[in-house]
Parts: C-alpha cells; structure tokens; sequence
C-alpha cells in the first residue's frame, strides 16, 4: 500500500468511497453522494490552501483518502484544522485509514498547523474514535443529537491533538489565509 497526493484522476473512486459512506453510514452527515466532479472541486479547495488531500492505493485501486481542512473561516483558527477520512468498505480493518491520516498529520505539523479536530459523525462509531486514539487523539466532548440520518438521531464525537507544542508557545508561522474575520 503507498499513500500519495491525491489528483484530478481519483475523483471517481473519491466520490464512490465517499458516497458509499453518505449512504449507508453515519461518518459523515451528507445524505446525497456528491459526483465526482464535486469531490474534486472539494479536492482543489483543500490542497489550494496548501493542505494535503491524500489516498492510500494498492495495485492501483484507492482504498481510502484522509484530508485536512480549514476548521472555521475566522483569522483566529488560522492554526487549527479539521480532518476527515473515509475508508472503502473492502478495505476496512486493513490500517489504510491509520496509514493515510497519519500521513495527513506528519503533513499538517510541516504546515505549522497547532491543532487538529476530528467531529466524528456517530458515537457509536468505534471504529473511527479508535482510529483516532491510536492517533494521539484526546477526547473533547461529544454533541448530543446533532443529527438526523437513516431514521435515527446521531451524536457528534469531537477529539483533538495537538500539534507542534499546541499551545505550549506562541505560533511561529504564519498559519493559514482565511477569509473570515
């Protein structure tokens, strides 16, 4: 398995990954599949702020993609990311979801950035929070019934890990370009 930069090319196997999930599943909040033209306008809004969108591959075929993301428009959250992950179900179990957010980490620390959330759609999703423990991961709290999907009320999960001294000192780098205030 290898882990690389994802490219205009992976946007079938993005959105077929990605839509399995919006379907059948509670890791995301999405109920319609996005197209694969979708997913890589998201894709290019990712890595055009200098954030990496990765895959993990085997012979060719895309197992699972990990990605960071700004965690809110304002200038304040300039150190602080989101990330997201998303595993094909053949390949869950597999550690293609370790392999890929660790690598979407490593990336993220070389970027400066300070702090990672995770908002883990599903409390019950052990599977992903376990993932995130192996990770360093801490937890931060969890919001009750944020969501409606698939005839049930589902929670959020938040955790958090810090990066490059978290808090511990004044960043020194300037963080992401935001547009919010």
């Amino acid at each position: 398995m290898i882990v690389r930069a994802a490219g205009p090319a992976d946007a079938e196997a993005l959105a077929a990954i990605y839509g399995h999930h919006a379907l059948t599943g509670f890791g995301t909040f999405e109920e319609v599949p996005p197209s694969p033209e979708e997913m890589e306008r998201r894709r290019l809004a990712v890595v055009e702020r200098g954030l990496p969108y990765l895959v993990a591959e085997d012979a060719g075929q895309v197992l699972g993609f990990a990605y960071a993301a700004p965690f809110r428009a304002r200038a304040a959250y300039r150190y602080t990311v989101e990330d997201s992950v998303y595993v094909a179900p053949e390949a869950i179990g597999r550690g293609v979801g370790k392999a890929v957010l660790g690598a979407v980490l490593a990336a993220c620390e070389a970027a400066g950035m300070r702090q990672v959330v995770a908002v883990i759609g599903d409390s019950q999703n052990a599977g992903s929070i376990g993932l995130h423990r192996s990770l360093g991961f801490q937890d931060a709290g969890v919001g009750r019934s944020f969501g409606y999907k698939l005839g049930r009320w589902v929670d959020i999960v938040w955790m958090q890990k810090a990066l490059n001294g978290g808090d511990s000192r004044a960043p020194d780098a300037p963080g992401l370009e935001l547009s919010g205030h």
